[in-house]
């Protein structure tokens, strides 16, 4: 379904970051992955190599603009052009009631959450128009960005704002040719809330707000990305594809 294409990971050491370059490959892309620990990107290059494929690891933080700029730009000096992105950077916290929490942890998260993707977007934007190509970027999102869980802190509202650039965004740019979308997991199995070692009460009331009897997996998301990214969805953008379980639907 990419056959050819050059797409950049943001996040994409571990998770459903590092699973979802792998899956890219399989695809038939050539994968750039970033994310601020170098050893663990160099493991996931190391992966896509075994596999048979092209891949590149540069390291950054995506919420520092030459760091992201220059993800862009390796990118294209390594592969030649840019065709795709998964913009998957984030962070999570604790999280507790907002009137308890610290503002640091506020200046942290949107950091990352917003920040990191609004210029992730500016940069692949740009280099999408000077390339005159088109492209297509799908936007990490989550289902709290459609309905919140209290005690989460910040992370809805960070997610909210994805989902507000995607939109926005799609709008801006569906005359050149960029498609721009968003994946919105439910719980996912190898997440913080599906392997954090919570109590197994916990984690059996989790698993029972997802109609389908399971977490999701980081492949199930995966396998939504790469559709989105792909020719067979060529008359999507603006859209958040929800991957709960039916988590949404109840």
């Amino acid at each position: 379904m990419l056959d050819g294409k050059i797409i950049l990971v943001t996040g994409g050491t571990s998770g459903i970051g590092q699973t979802t370059a792998l899956a890219m490959v399989e695809a038939g892309a050539k994968v750039c992955v970033t994310g601020r620990r170098e050893a663990e990107g160099k493991e996931t290059v190391r992966l896509i190599e075994q596999a048979g494929g092209e891949g590149l690891f540069v390291q950054g933080d995506v919420s520092r603009e030459e760091d992201v700029e220059a993800m862009v730009a390796r990118t294209v000096d390594r592969f030649g052009r840019l065709d795709g992105a998964f913009n998957n950077a984030g962070i999570g916290a604790a999280g507790g009631k907002l009137a308890d929490m610290p503002a640091d942890s506020f200046d942290d998260m949107f950091a990352v959450n917003v920040r990191g993707l609004f210029l992730s977007l500016k940069h692949e934007i740009r280099q999408f128009l000077n390339q005159g190509t088109g492209g297509a970027i799908v936007n990490c999102s989550s289902i709290q960005a459609h309905v919140a869980i209290a005690g989460s802190g910040h992370y809805p509202a960070t997610k909210h704002a994805v989902e507000g650039y995607t939109k926005m965004t799609a709008l801006e740019y569906a005359e050149d040719g960029i498609r721009i979308n968003a994946v919105s997991p439910g719980v996912i199995s190898e997440g913080r809330l599906g392997a954090g070692g919570l109590p197994e009460e916990f984690q059996d009331m989790l698993r029972g707000l997802h109609p389908l009897g399971r977490f999701g997996t980081a492949r199930d998301v995966a396998d939504s990305v790469i559709f989105l990214l792909s020719d067979k969805a060529a008359f999507i953008t603006g859209s958040s594809l929800v991957v709960d379980g039916g988590y949404m639907a109840r």
